[in-house]
């Protein structure tokens, strides 16, 4: 479950530093003021994000497709490691499966009153 809330954050959560991003809706670069950066380039139904971590010089990717209401998410993280989440919106919940980068099974959904 680590690794599924690593990855929420990274794309929900505010960062400490201040980020600039250039670019256009079908390819943007990020850099924060600690030097961290990502890129993320959209195409249709498919979006891929690399990142790179200035501290550690590690990077992170993740790969992304989307089928109607459903998501299949492919990434690698920063260990080197994969994992996969596939999340199926219904009506004001979203449901999600997969395993994360231990490859421990992770299981949930959320809706309008939090997750489980």
């Amino acid at each position: 479950m680590k690794s599924l809330v690593i990855v929420i954050g990274l794309l929900l959560a505010p960062v400490s530093a201040q980020a600039a991003c250039f670019g256009s809706d079908a390819f943007k670069t990020c850099t924060d003021d600690n030097g961290n950066s990502y890129n993320v380039q959209h195409f249709g139904n498919t979006t891929n994000m690399t990142g790179y971590n200035a501290n550690t010089g590690s990077t992170w990717s993740q790969n992304s497709n989307t089928f109607g209401n459903t998501t299949i998410t492919d990434g690698t993280a920063a260990d080197g490691n994969t994992w996969h989440m596939q999340q199926q919106r219904i009506g004001n919940s979203t449901f999600y499966s997969g395993s994360d980068s231990d490859g421990n099974a992770v299981s949930g959904s959320c809706g309008p009153y939090g997750c489980n």
